[in-house]
């Protein structure tokens, strides 16, 4: 594994992971719908926007702080943790080793269906804020099963993703085999025998499958084909009226994740659900669509102050989150990001890329003039300046490329 010490930035992390992961593993996060252009668009968009610099404001040592509530409960940073799935196959235990992190940092993970620990091993390895991220199936029977094993977990809090019914050309994954395939092809194969600290860290405990499908043996045994059974279970026909069905089976918090649109934002609210997450599923799903930190003045004008605004996408900066917060959101979801530290260096890597963006976060604010995220959000977009210069050019790092905003328009003033 790498010395993550030596990671000064997110994409120090994510060198570190491209070496330590078989490539179909690391693409698979790494890689994009069709031509990955809202996956570049989410983080080159942050251009569009910069911190305004306030100086002479008697700023003390020791008095920042970053911490603020979401769903109900105080962390210590405005973040959480993405559901990513097979996040385990980064590095052996992946999921318990980033709740691990997160409890550590104070801030909550969001756990993925397609984890490959269990829900049940994850909420009993930590005792920080766990929440759950839920498909719904064509079989409503394994919906609610779930459901029950989140009770018994004491989850309080899912995440319904709703927007992956269908699935789009993936073209790293199509060029790998990988989600297509039931099983390892000789080309994986080979990939994962060049990464030999890898497997033995992987198969130290026997073959990896999809932990919370083994309960579920008509979904098979081996991970390559639980994951493509279980992917065929997500209901296509999923309308607003089953969100009504849901409530019913479902006392804790439900998190709508996947809005990209002002008028599903407010059909939301009026559905009563408790928060939604402005994403586009890290630029995996529709492209081109909208990327989320362009998208989110828009979302929260409709429906900010009436329900929770959790964003996601292209997050790589302790400025991304700044921008994010001033701009309406409660807090962020961090996902490619953790998944690179976890990549390079497990628990110790996740919690570097925490520190990273923290560390990053707090001098940001104290020359924006503030010394907490609640004064941020107080002063909502008036403490950003739009980029007279966006749009002409751009750049975030090696290898992850960016691309020209395509949206117009001025800079909406949310609170």
């Amino acid at each position: 594994m790498s010395n993550v010490s030596r990671a000064w930035n997110i994409d120090d992390l994510r060198r570190m992971a491209s070496r330590n992961v078989p490539k179909h593993f690391f693409d698979y996060l790494y890689g994009g719908a069709n031509s990955e252009t809202t996956m570049q668009s989410n983080r080159a968009d942050f251009a569009r926007w910069d911190l305004k610099q306030k100086v002479l404001v008697g700023i003390q040592d020791n008095t920042t702080d970053l911490g603020t509530g979401y769903l109900g409960e105080q962390h210590k940073l405005p973040m959480l943790l993405a559901p990513i799935g097979f996040a385990g196959m980064h590095h052996h235990h992946g999921e318990i080793a980033a709740g691990r992190a997160a409890e550590k940092a104070g801030i909550a993970q969001v756990l993925s269906t397609f984890s490959i620990a269990s829900l049940e091993e994850v909420a009993q390895s930590h005792r920080g804020s766990l929440y759950f991220q839920l498909y719904m199936f064509r079989k409503r029977e394994l919906t609610e099963h779930m459901l029950e094993r989140c009770r018994r977990a004491k989850i309080g809090t899912i995440f319904l993703t709703v927007d992956t019914p269908f699935a789009p050309v993936r073209e790293r994954d199509e060029r790998n085999g990988f989600r297509a395939r039931t099983s390892v092809s000789p080309g994986m194969l080979v990939s994962m025998l060049r990464h030999p600290l890898w497997c033995l860290g992987t198969l130290a405990n026997g073959m990896p499958n999809v932990g919370n499908c083994r309960p579920y043996p008509e979904l098979g045994k081996s991970l390559m084909e639980q994951a493509v059974n279980l992917g065929r279970m997500i209901d296509a026909s999923l309308s607003w009226n089953d969100i009504g069905w849901l409530r019913d089976r479902w006392e804790g918090k439900i998190v709508i994740k996947g809005i990209l649109d002002a008028d599903d934002a407010r059909r939301a609210v009026d559905q009563g659900i408790d928060g939604i997450v402005v994403s586009n599923h890290g630029g995996r799903q529709l492209d081109p669509a909208p990327s989320t930190i362009d998208i989110l003045p828009e979302i929260v004008q409709a429906v900010g102050g009436r329900t929770e605004i959790l964003m996601d996408g292209g997050i790589r900066r302790g400025a991304d989150v700044l921008k994010a917060l001033a701009l309406g959101a409660t807090a962020v979801l961090i996902g490619r990001a953790y998944i690179y530290g976890l990549g390079a260096g497990g628990e110790k890597g996740v919690a570097r890329c925490l520190e990273l963006l923290a560390g990053e976060m707090r001098p940001a604010l104290n020359m924006m003039g503030f010394h907490t995220i609640a004064e941020l959000k107080a002063a909502g977009a008036d403490a950003l300046r739009q980029n007279p210069w966006f749009g002409r050019s751009g750049e975030a790092g090696d290898q992850e490329t960016v691309r020209p905003n395509r949206r117009g328009g001025p800079l909406t003033a949310v609170n």
